[in-house]
Parts: structure tokens; sequence; C-alpha cells
């Protein structure tokens, strides 16, 4: 498991000032993208039908994991107990309402579990409420629950078509 201060800095993805954006690497691109957007949708399915779910999310520095909280008594959260495979979909829509040319996004794939109570649970609650703290009495309340998604695959679209993918703890 990594945590967010566990990256060794030679790991961690750089971003050049100098580099226009279109030029920079995928790992960087998804970086910005992730940084920039707090909110997600949480993909996942149940008896081949396919469910979409709107969360707030926090990465980890080194993008292996993507955290957030849910309400335990929701639809959500019983699909993620059933079928742990999801995907995210992250998305600059907002930023470039009338420029689709423009726009980005990033699904990732991976594994969701549910993180227990515990230092654990304390890392991963820390860096989502220091993102959005004004979730942070729902995260911690009885309720809900802390979910880690660790990513399997990034896939980076941007010009409307093209795509790259980057698997975390791969080169660039």
């Amino acid at each position: 498991m990594s945590t967010p201060d566990d990256v060794p800095n030679d790991e961690r993805v750089a971003t050049s000032q100098d580099t226009p954006d279109e030029e920079r690497p995928a790992p960087v691109r998804i970086r910005r993208l992730l940084m920039e957007q707090g909110y997600a949708v949480l993909c996942t399915q149940s008896q081949s039908q396919p469910y979409g779910s709107l969360i707030a999310f926090a990465a980890s520095d080194d993008l292996k994991t993507i955290v957030f909280a849910t309400p335990v008594a929701t639809r959500k959260y019983r699909l993620l107990t059933e079928c742990d495979h999801v995907a995210l979909v992250v998305d600059s829509r907002s930023v470039f309402p009338s420029d689709m040319m423009r726009i980005e996004a990033v699904t990732v794939t991976g594994r969701a579990r549910v993180v227990g109570t515990g230092t654990e649970f304390d890392c991963w609650a820390g860096l989502l409420t220091a993102r959005h703290p004004h979730l942070a009495a729902f995260v911690r309340s009885q309720s809900s629950a802390l979910v880690c998604v660790e990513a399997v695959r990034y896939l980076h679209v941007c010009r409307f078509q093209e795509v790259r993918q980057w698997v975390p703890g791969s080169a660039s």
C-alpha cells in the first residue's frame, strides 16, 4: 500500500513551466487534471447494468490511489462491495465549455476497497479532507465509508480523440 507521504522524490511526477502542455508526458497532464478538478464520476456496475455517481476525491502523490467517502446506506456503497472493479472519470469541460478540442478527460480503472478505522484510515481521511475541508464531519461519520481505488490504468484523452495510456509505476 502506498500512502500520501511515502512516495520517494524521484518517483514524483514533475511539471515544467517551459514545456507546452500538449508536449508534456501523460503522467504530468494526468496529475494536473486530477489536481485541478476535485470531482469525478465513479462508474460501478451490477447485474450488467452500469451506474455513475458523482464523488469528491483526492489522489495520492504517486497517483496510485484515489480516495473518496460515501454513505454506507446507498446503492453506490452496495455496488462497491459487490464488485470492486470501478472506473473514475475526471474532465475539464467546465474550464473550456465552448472549445471541445481543449477539453481533457482521464478515465482511471482500478479496484475499490473500503478502508477500516486506524492509521491507514486517518492517513487517507487526512488527504481527502485537506482537499475538501467541508467533508470532514462526513468522512468521519459512522454512517460513511472511506474508499480507496487502487489505480491500475489511466486513459488520458485530449483533442477529442487522442488517447494515451499510463500505468502508475511505469515509465512515462
